[in-house]
């Protein structure tokens, strides 16, 4: 039987925790600083923690 293997692009994004919650990068944190807050751009800077809908389909495409 083939092992399954690990969904690369979604290893990229996203990282687990050591008490297993799954993080990831918050959006709209890329490009165009210069129009967005100071207060805006460092909460945007923190990892958020993945939603429950989509823990059991992120958690299958990392092989946990």
């Amino acid at each position: 039987m083939p092992k399954q293997k690990t969904h690369k692009g979604t290893a990229k994004r996203i990282r687990v925790t050591g008490s297993g919650k799954l993080m990831h990068e918050q959006a709209n944190n890329q490009h165009k600083f210069e129009h967005k807050s100071s207060r805006r751009k460092r909460r945007l800077d923190q990892d958020q923690v993945l939603s429950p809908a989509d823990t059991r389909n992120m958690k299958k495409l990392l092989g946990l």
